[in-house]
């Protein structure tokens, strides 16, 4: 295989010559950030705070049969799904697929996708968004949000670059 002789690399963000020490460990052993009813737990492995915006990653866990997210997209962000364990259904903008231990679903920017657990088993998976957000309100709040309903939700979720198709389809459909 040959490789080009210039590469194109991102413009340097570090300009020391030394490097640093500032790498963050998260045993596996940390509870859940968030936990739900049903099974359903919630890992900030590494935050838009923690990054300095570049990615945010989190281990989502999903109790069997749990709803996960309708059809939706991002302008702002990208979202990377890789399962870890079980199985899930992904939305890819065409048709469901059924994701198992070791699949990925890169879904890019404005990219329509959902999510959901069909089986009477539990699932994990590995949610990457690129660049980082501050998904962590999302998190904690999108169950009281959706209790609430209508407007507020719609809004709730367009504050966290949530746009879901059913938000903004026409009365009556």
């Amino acid at each position: 295989m040959s490789y080009p002789e210039f590469l194109e690399y991102p413009e340097p963000r570090y300009h020391g010559d030394r490097g640093e020490v500032n790498a963050a460990f998260r045993p596996a052993s940390t509870p859940p950030d968030i936990s739900s009813p049903g099974g359903g737990a919630t890992h900030y492995l590494a935050t838009n705070e923690s990054t300095g915006g570049e990615f945010g990653l989190y281990k989502v866990e999903l109790g069997a049969r749990a709803a996960g997210a309708k059809t939706h997209f991002h302008k702002a962000m990208s979202e990377s799904f890789y399962i870890l364990s079980g199985e899930l259904e992904l939305y890819n903008g065409e048709r469901w697929v059924t994701g198992r231990a070791g699949d990925f679903l890169y879904v890019p920017v404005g990219g329509l996708h959902a999510f959901k657990n069909v089986t009477d088993e539990p699932m994990s998976m590995l949610l990457l968004f690129s660049p980082g957000a501050p998904r962590e309100e999302y998190f904690e709040r999108v169950a009281e949000m959706s209790q609430r309903g209508g407007e507020e939700l719609k809004r709730f979720r367009i504050r966290h670059d949530s746009y879901f198709v059913e938000d903004f389809e026409p009365e009556g459909e």
